[in-house]
Parts: structure tokens; sequence; C-alpha cells
């Protein structure tokens, strides 16, 4: 055997053990895992909506992407939008026979066949913001329409696009505001936690949301009820399209963001997807000023009833949250104020210990000082208000010693 063939046998083996450590470097597991992101991602994508990861080089879109497919078993296309002409998306004039006759097709990419051959599929929109107008124009049917030329998408393919804000992209453009309101926009950021475990071998597992069958309907009727509530009360944020370029790139409000936050929000209710999830979906959908508003909105929709609380104290269930807790307990003296009555007054004295009993005592120091001052002369004082007596001197006796604090302070 001579050198050369020998140099060229032992390279070759080499590689041949190169490439069992690049096995073993790729042999990861996943695990099922809470993650805001991920879940908010796939219950976007099984609400079928087109959906837009926003976040800085190198921290993970792709990869999460690539997971997701193999999680949901789909077949994962990916196209950078920024390395393809108008015609790709728009299809290429093909002409015929008889043009006159039969017209002139617009035919459409090979990728584009393949997935409606598989009649379902994952198709990933890569580096969008580095894709130039003319090209984000061409994009707005296939993202709304599914269409590319005359090939319609099935209903089994899904669509989710990645994209560096324009600071950080490669001949960055900002998104037009016809394409970014088309998405459902998810600032994807790194979690150290999630990193360090992935890093150790072990991603957090994409699982498609488990939908309660028997839910459905109520789901439904509650998303339009909560987009409908909001905006019957606030009719200018049906639509708001932001005056900077910047945030007309984003999400943002309009009759076709809210008719997907209406989706959303049902999917998030069939699943019973937590506040957070659900927080970075509407927020996602229609902006942050808008979102915030409606999630607002929906809290309050989940306040007791301040009179079935006042019928029966005993039996009433306050909400956890210190911030709804705190809101049903000024509807109740709310209520004892429209209508005095020494019962209701009593009730909600009731209600007040219960509180102070439940959760944080420091909540029914307001409405416990206002339901006071509710009191007709005739009222005997109930005796549960000597079990809030406490609490009110010892807040009022802070309050009072920060505010001197505050006055030698300014001094």
């Amino acid at each position: 055997m001579s050198a050369d063939t020998l140099c060229a046998s032992t390279a070759a083996a080499q590689l041949d053990v190169a490439a069992e450590l690049l096995d073993l470097l790729g042999a990861v597991t996943t695990e099922p895992r809470p993650n805001i992101q991920l879940e908010a991602l796939t219950l976007a994508v099984a609400a079928d909506l087109p959906v837009l990861l926003w976040g800085q080089p190198g921290i993970g879109k792709t990869a999460a992407l690539t997971q997701l497919a193999e999680s949901l078993d789909l077949p994962l296309t990916t196209v950078i939008a920024s390395v393809h002409e108008p015609s790709d998306f728009s299809g290429l004039p093909i002409v015929g026979d008889d043009p006159a006759v039969q017209g002139v097709p617009m035919a459409p990419p090979d990728w584009a066949v393949r997935l409606v051959r598989a009649g379902r599929g994952l198709l990933f929109l890569d580096e969008l913001s580095t894709a130039p107008p003319a090209v984000q124009a061409a994009l707005l049917r296939l993202v709304l329409e599914r269409r590319i030329g005359s090939l319609q998408l099935p209903p089994g393919v899904r669509i989710v696009a990645a994209a560096n804000p324009r600071s950080s992209a490669a001949d960055g453009w900002e998104l037009s505001p016809p394409l970014a309101n088309r998405f459902v926009h998810l600032q994807w950021t790194h979690e150290h936690d999630v990193v360090v475990r992935g890093l150790g071998g072990t991603w957090p597992r994409a699982t498609l949301p488990t939908l309660d069958a028997e839910k459905l309907t109520e789901a439904v009727e509650f998303a339009r009820r909560a987009v409908c509530t909001l905006l019957g009360g606030r009719p200018k944020l049906v639509h708001q399209m932001p005056t900077s370029e910047a945030r007309r790139g984003g999400a943002w409000a309009s009759p076709r963001s809210w008719d997907m936050t209406v989706r959303l929000i049902a999917f998030a209710t069939a699943a019973g997807a937590e506040r957070d999830v659900l927080s970075l979906l509407v927020r996602g959908a229609v902006g942050d000023g808008p979102g915030f508003e409606l999630l607002t909105s929906i809290d309050r929709m989940d306040l007791p009833d301040p009179e079935l609380l006042l019928a029966d104290p005993a039996a009433a269930e306050l909400p956890r949250r210190g911030d709804l807790r705190q809101a049903a307990l000024d509807a109740v003296v709310a209520a004892v104020r429209r209508r005095p009555e020494k019962a209701r007054w009593d009730a909600a004295w009731a209600l007040l210990v219960k509180a102070a009993d439940s959760g944080a005592p420091d909540l029914v120091v307001v409405p416990a000082t206002t339901l006071a001052t509710l009191r007709r002369a005739d009222w005997t004082v109930p005796a549960s208000i000597e079990r809030l007596a406490g609490i009110v001197s010892v807040s009022q006796s802070a309050d009072r010693a920060a505010a001197r604090v505050v006055a030698q302070v300014g001094r």
C-alpha cells in the first residue's frame, strides 16, 4: 500500500469517527416542560393563524421551528424569502397552446407543489425582515389566502415566519403594514434554564394543545363576548394603525387582527391556557395597548356579581388574585352605596371579614374605611367590625408614618 493510499485510508477513517461524534452530539431528547413561548406558538398554529417570531440572531427561532415540525409530525418546508423574486410567490407566467382561449396560468414553485402533494406541512418563511418591499407584496396573498399563483395550499399546511429586528438584520427592511397585520407576532427570547438544559441534551417538547370538546361552544361565546364588550365601549380601538414605520411593522389593531384575536381567545379558552400564554397571543395580534385593555376587560368579566355576594356572604367565593379580589370588594361597597340598607351593610362587613381571613388583610383596608362612612345613625355596629379594626388601625398608622417620613425628606 502506497503512502498516499495509506493517508487517504486514514483520513477516511477519521471522517467516519468524526461522523460518529457528530451523531452523538446531535442525539438530543425532549421533555414536556412548561414554556409559555412554545405554548403560545402551538396554540396559534393549532388555530391556523400565520405566526411571526421576532428575535435576535442566534436566539433559536429556526431550531424551535424544526423541533415543532418534528413534534407535530409535519414535513418542514423552509423558504428564505429574501433570496426569492416576487414571481416565486405570485407565480411564473407559462404560455400555453392557446393563450387567447386558455389564458396564461401562473405556475407555482416546486416547494409549493410538494406541499400540495403532501397535503400537510409546516411552511417556514425565514429571514422575513430581509425581504424587499416587492417580495413582501408578493407574500400578501400567500400568507392570507394560502395561494401561490394558481395553486391553493391545502388546509393541512400551517405558516410560520421568523424575522430579526431591522437593527440586527442583514440589509433589513421594516415589514409593510399590510403584511404585518396578517401575522400573530411573538417575541422570541431565550430562557437561561431552557438553554442550559438543552445544551445538556434535553430540550422542551412542543405539543399541540388539548382542546376540551365539551367547552368549544362556551369558548366561542366567551371569545366573542370578550372582544365585543371591549370594542363596544372603546370604538377607537377597532382600527389603530401606528404612526411610526417601525410600529406599523408589528402587531396593531384592525378588524382583521381582532378577528384573529377572537380565534386565539377561543382556542386558549378551550385548551385551558394560562393567562400569560393568552397575554402573549392577544398582544401579538392587536398590539400591547389594545391587548392589555382587552385582558383587563376579560378580568372584569370574571368578577362575581356583587349582588350575589351580598345575598349570601357565607357561601361567597372571592377571586384569588389580589387585584381581582380588590375589585370585587370595591364593587360590593359600591353596591351598598347605591342601595344602602342595614342587611346589605352587615353582609358587606361579613364579606370583608371573609376576605381578610382568606387572603391579604391589607386589601380590605380601603373598602372597610369606605363602608364605615356609609353607616346610618340607627344602624348597630356589627361585631365583625372589631375583627377588622386592628387591620385598619395598623394601616392608617403606617400611612401616617410614611407621610411624616416624606415630609421630613422634603425639608
